[in-house]
């Protein structure tokens, strides 16, 4: 029997970085609302008492940057002043200016027609899409785990069930494996920012009795499972305040966790015409619909693209031995079935609505995103 361990992270949206992720998808969600053909590259830092937007966008909307940033930051429940970082007294800097037309003129799409579906990628890149029997959703089990965790202590915020709690925190949870399997939690980590008079005994017990108990599987927990909530004793300061936030700096979070590979491209903020957001939803649509049909255990899909060129360089399918098929076959059978070029991925998954805000946090795979086109499995019958 071969005994390994896999540990995965999520974070909430109070997080800084997470904030500034939160920021830049509203601003494309509010841009898309008026221009669905605008191209952005919206990137967002914060510390103390400041927020910087900065990039490319060429739109014909009309959109008020600094009042849609400091909507978010209030929603997120950076209300309090005197604290370092609240949404009303922070500074906001907007630095935005048209995109480059070198790039815009290897990628201008105009409608849907099927001439404009021959429009070329956005930039070069790789993407990895991912998928597993190991939960319902087919994402690896760590990551959902770690996500539920954050979406519960986010929860539990903002109903007022521990009124002490504040907007930063983060979670970890390490799951052993038997022969690729997962068995037990070995280890679970859950930081949370507090307000300074609760004592951290009340803190501990509180969140491992409302937060990690209702939320893990109980039948994975055991005597010998560890829990460490706020190990250093002490989160009062948190957010931007605490620590600088910068977007797309939470990738394997919003991804799967560590357990497949990343091409390395950020999703938040970016149209898209963007391959680093596009190519990786078809990555995880290809690759979550190959195991959903029941022609591999797990599987993970990469594609690359070139920028101005409409097909992709290569793409790639690895079953890990799990396959019922060659992974040559079982790429030809997903590849009949699906057009991977960057426009008609965006009409297969109407990639220019508004929706992107919705997946900001918690994971744009899986069970936070199970209402999002590209994790449908509708090709599941078809390929086998």
């Amino acid at each position: 029997m071969n005994k390994s361990v896999f540990t995965s992270e999520s974070v909430t949206c109070g997080h800084p970085d997470k904030v500034c992720d939160q920021i830049a998808d509203r601003i494309l969600d509010e841009i898309l609302a008026q221009d669905p053909e605008s191209h952005v590259a919206c990137e967002v830092t914060a510390c103390t008492d400041k927020v910087h937007i900065f990039g490319e966008i060429t739109t014909d909307a009309k959109v008020d940057y600094e009042e849609t940033a400091r909507k978010v930051i209030e929603n997120i429940g950076y209300t309090r002043p005197g604290v370092g970082f609240d949404a009303e007294s922070c500074r906001i800097i907007v630095d935005l200016h048209a995109q480059s037309p070198d790039i815009a003129r290897g990628i201008r799409r105009n409608g849907v027609s099927d001439e404009a579906l021959n429009s070329g990628a956005g930039d070069q890149g790789i993407m990895f899409g991912y998928a597993c029997k190991q939960t319902d959703s087919l994402m690896p089990l760590p990551i959902e785990l770690a996500h539920a965790l954050t979406k519960k202590l986010e929860n539990v915020r903002r109903s007022r069930e521990l009124s002490y709690l504040l907007p930063d925190g983060k979670s970890q949870v390490t799951v052993e494996y038997e022969d690729q399997v997962p068995k037990r939690i070995t280890t679970v980590v859950l930081s949370t920012q507090h307000e300074p008079q609760i004592g951290i005994n009340t803190l501990r017990n509180d969140v491992i009795e409302r937060i990690i108990l209702p939320v893990l599987p109980k039948n994975m927990l055991d005597n010998n499972t560890r829990f460490y909530i706020n190990p250093t004793g002490r989160f009062v300061e948190g957010g931007p305040a605490a620590d600088s936030g910068l977007t797309g700096r939470k990738i394997i979070s919003d991804t799967y966790g560590g357990y497949a590979r990343h091409g390395g491209g950020a999703f938040s903020g970016k149209d898209a015409s963007k391959v680093d957001r596009s190519g990786a939803y078809m990555a995880r649509y290809m690759a979550k619909n190959i195991v959903a049909s029941g022609l591999a255990d797990q599987c993970e899909v990469q594609l690359s693209y070139a920028i101005g060129l409409t097909d992709p360089i290569s793409i790639r399918v690895d079953t890990f031995g799990t396959g019922l098929l060659s992974d040559e076959l079982i790429c030809e059978k997903i590849c009949r079935n699906i057009d991977p070029r960057p426009a008609a991925i965006i009409r297969k998954f109407d990639l220019t609505s508004p929706n992107f805000s919705r997946v900001s946090c918690y994971g744009h795979f899986g069970s936070n995103a199970e209402h999002m086109p590209w994790e449908s499995t509708d090709l599941k019958t078809i390929i086998l």
